[in-house]
């Protein structure tokens, strides 16, 4: 009757179980070639390579990002005529994308130097990510609450130059 009926639909429905669990995307040849090609190193191999490829520093990005927010705030000065929220404004975007840098700047490289494991190094550049981003959107959040009149062109030309002064800093130095 009505249950053979749902059986025999349950049965054709329903796709046939794989007769082997798959394994997680890794071709079995690929494993294998790795495991052939690795040797691992010596604490002397370690050492000169650590000592051949230092770790790279924040801070020279973040001073970046401070000299573009005063160029940008210098910008707005001459653009707008000299107009005091205009100004303002700049200033304050400049600020709200260098401050959470320096942040995350002092809190990635204390930890970093702290971690001996990658997995923790890993979670504290996340943490300091997410405290960056937070604190980011915070003080653009606080804009009108700080400033009397917010051009928000202003605010958001600060911003984004002093957060792409980052970008072209790294982007200099790996060249």
């Amino acid at each position: 009757g009505t249950r053979s009926n749902a059986a025999a639909l349950l049965v054709t429905i329903a796709p046939a179980a794989p007769a082997k669990p798959a394994r997680s995307g890794v071709a079995p040849q690929a494993v294998e070639a790795c495991a052939d090609d690795f040797k691992p190193w010596s604490a002397q191999q370690a050492r000169e390579w650590r000592a051949a490829n230092p770790a790279l520093s924040p801070w020279p990005a973040v001073w970046v990002q401070a000299g573009a927010g005063l160029v940008v705030v210098a910008v707005a000065w001459l653009v707008s005529g000299g107009q005091g929220s205009a100004i303002r404004s700049t200033a304050y975007g400049a600020l709200a994308a260098w401050l959470p840098a320096v942040l995350f700047a002092r809190l990635v490289a204390r930890r970093m130097r702290q971690q001996t494991n990658a997995a923790g190094a890993l979670l504290a550049l996340m943490a300091g990510e997410g405290i960056k981003i937070a604190l980011t959107v915070a003080l653009l959040l606080a804009a009108p609450l700080w400033l009397a009149q917010v051009h928000w062109l202003a605010l958001l030309a600060g911003f984004v130059v002093t957060i792409k002064a980052a970008w072209v800093a790294l982007w200099w130095s790996s060249t």
